[in-house]
């Protein structure tokens, strides 16, 4: 017998949870200018339950070819990549609706 999902009553592999949870997100990504001028792109809004914040600051990290981090709810990139973070959540299944831009 299949186990069954205490949340949505599914069996595991038809599981659904996990994508309810990324379209009810409200996920923000602005710059700030940072000491010396130097510019960050920070992405919050992101469910810290549902999402494993530094295995995806990692691969942010990797997709954009920079350095950040990931505290306090927050993933932190160093430099300008607004973009190409939105194209990689919309990549991943994140609805581009839910994703705004600052």
């Amino acid at each position: 017998m299949a186990d069954i999902c205490p949340i949505c009553g599914l069996p595991k592999d038809l599981c659904v949870c996990g994508e309810i949870g990324k379209e009810q997100q409200r996920i923000r990504i602005r710059l700030e200018t940072r000491k010396w001028r130097k510019l960050s792109t920070i992405i919050d809004g992101l469910d810290n339950k549902d999402t494993d914040l530094a295995s995806l600051a990692q691969k942010l990290k990797n997709s954009c070819a920079c350095g950040g981090t990931a505290k306090n709810g927050e993933i932190m990139l160093q430099g300008d990549h607004r973009e190409k973070v939105r194209q990689y959540l919309i990549s991943i299944g994140y609805p581009k609706e839910n994703i705004e831009l600052q």
